[in-house]
Protein backbone atom coordinates (compact mmCIF):
# COMPACT_ATOMS: atom_id res chain seq x y z
CA UNK A 1 0.00 0.00 0.00
CA UNK A 2 1.11 3.59 -0.62
CA UNK A 3 1.20 5.57 2.65
CA UNK A 4 2.16 9.20 3.26
CA UNK A 5 3.78 10.38 6.48
CA UNK A 6 3.42 14.09 7.14
CA UNK A 7 6.24 15.22 9.41
CA UNK A 8 9.87 14.08 9.32
CA UNK A 9 10.85 14.43 12.97
CA UNK A 10 12.03 11.45 14.97
CA UNK A 11 8.62 9.81 15.34
CA UNK A 12 7.57 10.42 11.74
CA UNK A 13 10.86 8.92 10.57
CA UNK A 14 10.55 5.89 12.88
CA UNK A 15 7.02 5.17 11.68
CA UNK A 16 8.18 5.54 8.08
CA UNK A 17 10.81 2.85 8.65
CA UNK A 18 8.28 0.61 10.42
CA UNK A 19 5.84 0.87 7.52
CA UNK A 20 8.58 0.20 4.97
CA UNK A 21 9.64 -2.92 6.85
CA UNK A 22 6.00 -4.02 6.70
CA UNK A 23 6.19 -3.89 2.91
CA UNK A 24 4.55 -0.52 2.21
CA UNK A 25 5.80 2.30 0.01
CA UNK A 26 6.07 5.53 1.97
CA UNK A 27 6.22 9.18 0.99
CA UNK A 28 7.85 11.20 3.81
CA UNK A 29 6.95 14.90 3.79
CA UNK A 30 9.18 17.56 5.34
CA UNK A 31 8.15 21.13 6.09
CA UNK A 32 11.36 22.50 4.55
CA UNK A 33 12.74 21.54 1.15
CA UNK A 34 16.30 21.61 2.53
CA UNK A 35 15.40 19.04 5.17
CA UNK A 36 13.76 16.76 2.62
CA UNK A 37 16.83 16.93 0.38
CA UNK A 38 19.13 16.26 3.34
CA UNK A 39 17.16 13.16 4.34
CA UNK A 40 17.25 11.85 0.78
CA UNK A 41 20.98 12.47 0.40
CA UNK A 42 22.04 11.23 3.84
CA UNK A 43 19.59 8.29 3.95
CA UNK A 44 19.42 8.99 7.68
CA UNK A 45 17.72 11.54 9.93
CA UNK A 46 20.92 12.75 11.56
CA UNK A 47 19.20 15.51 13.53
CA UNK A 48 16.26 13.68 15.12
CA UNK A 49 17.07 9.97 14.75
CA UNK A 50 20.85 9.62 14.41
CA UNK A 51 22.43 6.24 14.00
CA UNK A 52 19.47 4.63 12.21
CA UNK A 53 20.25 4.48 8.48
CA UNK A 54 17.35 4.06 6.06
CA UNK A 55 19.09 1.27 4.18
CA UNK A 56 17.00 0.01 1.27
CA UNK A 57 13.71 1.35 2.63
CA UNK A 58 11.33 2.35 -0.17
CA UNK A 59 10.91 6.04 0.74
CA UNK A 60 9.96 8.95 -1.49
CA UNK A 61 11.00 12.31 -0.05
CA UNK A 62 9.12 15.54 -0.68
CA UNK A 63 8.28 18.97 0.72
CA UNK A 64 5.26 19.31 -1.59
CA UNK A 65 2.15 18.77 0.53
CA UNK A 66 -0.10 18.20 -2.49
CA UNK A 67 2.22 15.48 -3.83
CA UNK A 68 2.37 13.77 -0.44
CA UNK A 69 -1.40 13.88 0.01
CA UNK A 70 -1.99 12.44 -3.46
CA UNK A 71 0.61 9.70 -2.97
CA UNK A 72 -0.91 8.00 0.05
CA UNK A 73 -4.05 5.91 0.33
CA UNK A 74 -3.60 6.52 4.04
CA UNK A 75 -2.05 9.67 5.54
CA UNK A 76 -0.13 9.44 8.80
CA UNK A 77 0.20 12.79 10.59
CA UNK A 78 3.31 13.25 12.72
CA UNK A 79 3.55 17.01 13.25
CA UNK A 80 3.83 18.83 16.62
CA UNK A 81 0.50 19.82 18.13
CA UNK A 82 1.26 23.51 17.55
CA UNK A 83 1.44 22.81 13.79
CA UNK A 84 -1.72 20.70 13.56
CA UNK A 85 -4.12 23.52 12.62
CA UNK A 86 -1.94 24.82 9.80
CA UNK A 87 -1.28 21.27 8.56
CA UNK A 88 -5.00 20.49 8.55
CA UNK A 89 -5.67 23.62 6.51
CA UNK A 90 -2.92 22.70 4.04
CA UNK A 91 -4.47 19.26 3.49
CA UNK A 92 -8.08 20.42 3.03
CA UNK A 93 -7.83 20.69 -0.73
CA UNK A 94 -5.97 17.41 -1.25
CA UNK A 95 -6.77 14.84 1.43
CA UNK A 96 -10.42 15.11 2.40
CA UNK A 97 -12.04 11.68 2.27
CA UNK A 98 -8.91 9.68 3.08
CA UNK A 99 -8.05 7.77 6.23
CA UNK A 100 -5.96 9.96 8.55
CA UNK A 101 -3.85 8.54 11.38
CA UNK A 102 -2.74 11.08 13.98
CA UNK A 103 0.45 10.45 15.95
CA UNK A 104 0.63 13.83 17.73
CA UNK A 105 0.03 13.71 21.49
CA UNK A 106 -1.38 17.08 22.40
CA UNK A 107 -4.38 19.34 22.81
CA UNK A 108 -5.03 22.51 20.86
CA UNK A 109 -4.33 25.04 23.61
CA UNK A 110 -6.41 27.75 21.92
CA UNK A 111 -9.63 25.83 21.27
CA UNK A 112 -8.99 23.09 23.90
CA UNK A 113 -9.97 20.46 21.36
CA UNK A 114 -8.35 17.10 20.72
CA UNK A 115 -6.06 16.79 17.71
CA UNK A 116 -8.41 14.40 15.89
CA UNK A 117 -11.18 16.99 16.24
CA UNK A 118 -9.01 19.61 14.56
CA UNK A 119 -8.40 17.31 11.59
CA UNK A 120 -12.03 16.23 11.42
CA UNK A 121 -13.24 19.82 11.33
CA UNK A 122 -10.90 20.69 8.46
CA UNK A 123 -11.45 17.41 6.58
CA UNK A 124 -15.03 16.38 7.45
CA UNK A 125 -15.21 13.55 4.92
CA UNK A 126 -12.15 11.80 6.31
CA UNK A 127 -12.00 9.05 8.90
CA UNK A 128 -9.57 9.99 11.68
CA UNK A 129 -7.75 7.45 13.82
CA UNK A 130 -5.12 7.86 16.54
CA UNK A 131 -2.02 5.75 17.17
CA UNK A 132 -0.70 6.11 20.71
CA UNK A 133 1.06 4.33 23.54
CA UNK A 134 4.51 3.85 25.10
CA UNK A 135 6.71 4.21 22.05
CA UNK A 136 9.98 6.11 21.90
CA UNK A 137 10.98 6.73 18.30
CA UNK A 138 14.55 5.65 19.02
CA UNK A 139 13.39 2.18 20.08
CA UNK A 140 10.74 1.65 17.40
CA UNK A 141 13.27 2.57 14.71
CA UNK A 142 15.65 -0.08 16.07
CA UNK A 143 12.95 -2.78 16.14
CA UNK A 144 12.81 -3.02 19.94
CA UNK A 145 9.53 -4.76 20.92
CA UNK A 146 6.82 -2.14 21.42
CA UNK A 147 3.05 -2.16 21.90
CA UNK A 148 0.65 0.60 20.88
CA UNK A 149 -3.08 1.13 20.55
CA UNK A 150 -4.98 2.38 17.51
CA UNK A 151 -8.24 4.20 18.24
CA UNK A 152 -11.15 5.08 15.97
CA UNK A 153 -14.90 4.99 16.08
CA UNK A 154 -14.91 3.04 12.78
CA UNK A 155 -14.38 -0.69 13.44
CA UNK A 156 -13.54 -1.50 9.83
CA UNK A 157 -10.84 1.17 9.77
CA UNK A 158 -9.48 -0.08 13.09
CA UNK A 159 -8.97 -3.59 11.72
CA UNK A 160 -7.39 -2.27 8.53
CA UNK A 161 -4.92 -0.05 10.39
CA UNK A 162 -4.07 -2.76 12.89
CA UNK A 163 -2.97 -4.98 10.00
CA UNK A 164 -0.97 -2.17 8.37
CA UNK A 165 1.06 -1.18 11.44
CA UNK A 166 1.45 -4.49 13.25
CA UNK A 167 4.70 -6.44 12.94
CA UNK A 168 6.85 -8.90 14.88
CA UNK A 169 8.31 -5.98 16.83
CA UNK A 170 5.32 -3.63 16.93
CA UNK A 171 2.16 -5.07 18.44
CA UNK A 172 -1.02 -3.04 17.95
CA UNK A 173 -4.24 -3.28 19.96
CA UNK A 174 -7.51 -1.60 18.99
CA UNK A 175 -9.76 0.63 21.08
CA UNK A 176 -12.92 2.50 20.02
CA UNK A 177 -12.41 5.10 22.78
CA UNK A 178 -10.61 7.76 20.77
CA UNK A 179 -11.35 10.39 23.44
CA UNK A 180 -9.60 8.44 26.19
CA UNK A 181 -6.66 7.43 24.00
CA UNK A 182 -6.03 11.04 22.98
CA UNK A 183 -6.37 12.52 26.45
CA UNK A 184 -4.13 9.85 27.95
CA UNK A 185 -1.43 10.43 25.36
CA UNK A 186 -1.58 14.22 25.65
CA UNK A 187 -1.91 14.77 29.39
CA UNK A 188 0.75 12.28 30.46
CA UNK A 189 3.27 14.69 28.93
CA UNK A 190 2.43 17.24 31.61
CA UNK A 191 2.97 14.65 34.35
CA UNK A 192 6.25 13.53 32.74
CA UNK A 193 7.47 17.12 32.78
CA UNK A 194 6.69 17.19 36.51
CA UNK A 195 8.51 13.89 37.00
CA UNK A 196 11.57 15.42 35.40
CA UNK A 197 11.34 18.43 37.70
CA UNK A 198 11.38 16.16 40.76
CA UNK A 199 14.44 14.40 39.34
CA UNK A 200 16.13 17.75 38.82
CA UNK A 201 15.34 18.68 42.42
CA UNK A 202 17.11 15.52 43.57
CA UNK A 203 14.02 13.73 44.86
CA UNK A 204 13.72 9.96 44.63
CA UNK A 205 11.66 7.01 43.51
CA UNK A 206 9.07 7.53 46.24
CA UNK A 207 8.31 11.00 44.91
CA UNK A 208 8.03 9.85 41.33
CA UNK A 209 5.77 6.91 42.19
CA UNK A 210 3.44 9.22 44.10
CA UNK A 211 3.46 11.75 41.26
CA UNK A 212 2.66 9.14 38.62
CA UNK A 213 -0.11 7.54 40.67
CA UNK A 214 -1.82 10.77 41.59
CA UNK A 215 -1.15 12.22 38.14
CA UNK A 216 -2.92 9.30 36.50
CA UNK A 217 -5.87 9.91 38.79
CA UNK A 218 -6.06 13.55 37.67
CA UNK A 219 -5.81 12.61 33.99
CA UNK A 220 -8.53 9.97 34.39
CA UNK A 221 -10.88 12.26 36.25
CA UNK A 222 -10.64 14.96 33.57
CA UNK A 223 -10.85 12.46 30.72
CA UNK A 224 -13.97 10.77 32.08
CA UNK A 225 -15.60 14.16 32.55
CA UNK A 226 -14.97 14.85 28.87
CA UNK A 227 -16.47 11.57 27.67
CA UNK A 228 -13.66 9.01 27.91
CA UNK A 229 -13.97 5.45 29.19
CA UNK A 230 -12.23 5.14 32.57
CA UNK A 231 -10.76 1.74 31.59
CA UNK A 232 -8.75 3.31 28.76
CA UNK A 233 -6.48 5.06 31.26
CA UNK A 234 -5.43 1.68 32.65
CA UNK A 235 -4.20 0.72 29.17
CA UNK A 236 -1.31 1.48 26.86
CA UNK A 237 -2.24 5.09 26.11
CA UNK A 238 -2.78 5.81 29.81
CA UNK A 239 -0.60 4.17 32.42
CA UNK A 240 1.61 2.54 29.76
CA UNK A 241 2.60 5.82 28.15
CA UNK A 242 2.83 7.51 31.55
CA UNK A 243 5.36 4.97 32.82
CA UNK A 244 7.68 5.19 29.84
CA UNK A 245 7.55 8.98 29.57
CA UNK A 246 8.14 9.59 33.28
CA UNK A 247 11.05 7.17 33.64
CA UNK A 248 13.09 7.28 30.42
CA UNK A 249 15.81 9.68 29.32
CA UNK A 250 14.45 9.28 25.80
CA UNK A 251 11.56 11.44 27.03
CA UNK A 252 12.06 15.05 26.00
CA UNK A 253 9.40 16.06 28.54
CA UNK A 254 11.32 14.45 31.38
CA UNK A 255 14.61 15.92 30.15
CA UNK A 256 13.14 19.41 30.02
CA UNK A 257 11.71 18.93 33.52
CA UNK A 258 15.09 17.86 34.89
CA UNK A 259 16.64 21.09 33.61
CA UNK A 260 13.87 23.19 35.17
CA UNK A 261 14.31 21.36 38.48
CA UNK A 262 18.02 22.14 38.31
CA UNK A 263 17.24 25.83 38.13
CA UNK A 264 17.07 26.64 34.43
CA UNK A 265 14.29 28.78 33.02
CA UNK A 266 11.66 27.23 30.80
CA UNK A 267 13.20 28.89 27.73
CA UNK A 268 16.67 27.65 28.62
CA UNK A 269 15.35 24.12 29.11
CA UNK A 270 13.49 24.10 25.80
CA UNK A 271 16.51 25.48 23.95
CA UNK A 272 18.73 22.77 25.40
CA UNK A 273 16.34 19.91 24.61
CA UNK A 274 16.03 21.29 21.06
CA UNK A 275 12.87 19.28 20.33
CA UNK A 276 9.17 19.86 20.82
CA UNK A 277 8.23 19.47 24.50
CA UNK A 278 4.50 18.80 24.35
CA UNK A 279 4.14 18.82 28.14
CA UNK A 280 4.36 22.60 28.24
CA UNK A 281 1.29 23.22 26.10
CA UNK A 282 -0.43 20.14 27.60
CA UNK A 283 -0.09 21.69 31.05
CA UNK A 284 -1.72 24.90 29.85
CA UNK A 285 -4.55 23.05 28.11
CA UNK A 286 -5.16 20.77 31.11
CA UNK A 287 -5.17 23.77 33.45
CA UNK A 288 -7.74 25.59 31.30
CA UNK A 289 -9.91 22.48 30.96
CA UNK A 290 -9.83 21.81 34.70
CA UNK A 291 -11.07 25.33 35.40
CA UNK A 292 -13.69 25.16 32.67
CA UNK A 293 -15.13 21.86 33.95
CA UNK A 294 -14.47 22.43 37.66
CA UNK A 295 -12.15 19.42 38.05
CA UNK A 296 -9.67 19.48 40.94
CA UNK A 297 -6.17 18.87 39.50
CA UNK A 298 -3.60 19.92 42.11
CA UNK A 299 -0.56 18.52 40.25
CA UNK A 300 -1.57 20.30 37.05
CA UNK A 301 -2.14 23.49 39.06
CA UNK A 302 1.34 23.19 40.53
CA UNK A 303 2.89 22.56 37.11
CA UNK A 304 1.08 25.59 35.70
CA UNK A 305 2.39 27.78 38.52
CA UNK A 306 5.98 26.65 37.86
CA UNK A 307 5.85 26.95 34.06
CA UNK A 308 3.67 30.02 33.64
CA UNK A 309 3.95 31.92 36.94
CA UNK A 310 7.63 31.27 37.75
CA UNK A 311 6.92 29.57 41.08
CA UNK A 312 9.90 27.88 42.69
CA UNK A 313 9.53 24.12 42.04
CA UNK A 314 10.48 23.22 45.63
CA UNK A 315 7.76 25.51 46.93
CA UNK A 316 5.24 23.93 44.53
CA UNK A 317 6.11 20.45 45.85
CA UNK A 318 5.85 21.63 49.45
CA UNK A 319 2.39 23.05 48.80
CA UNK A 320 1.27 19.76 47.25
CA UNK A 321 2.57 17.80 50.25
CA UNK A 322 0.87 20.05 52.81
CA UNK A 323 -2.59 20.25 51.25
CA UNK A 324 -5.63 19.39 53.36
CA UNK A 325 -5.83 15.77 54.51
CA UNK A 326 -7.79 13.45 52.23
CA UNK A 327 -9.00 9.85 52.12
CA UNK A 328 -7.75 7.94 49.08
CA UNK A 329 -10.99 5.94 49.00
CA UNK A 330 -13.23 8.99 48.75
CA UNK A 331 -11.20 10.36 45.86
CA UNK A 332 -12.20 7.41 43.70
Amino acid sequence: MNISVIGSGGWGTAITLLLCRNGHKVCLWSYMKEESMRLENDRENKEFLPGVPFGEADITFTSDISYAADFGEIIVLAVPSKAVSSTAESLKEYADGKILVNLSKGIDETTLTRISEVYKKALPNSTVAVLSGPSHAEEVARCIPTTNVIASENEEVLEKLQNIFMSDNFRVYTNPDIIGVEFGGALKNAIALCAGITDGLGYGDNTKAALMTRGLHEITRLGVKLGADEKTFSGLSGIGDLIVTCTSMHSRNRRAGILIGQGKTLKEALDEVHMTVEGVSATLAAYKLSKKHNIDMPIINAAYSVLYENKNPKQAVLELMTRDKKSEVELY
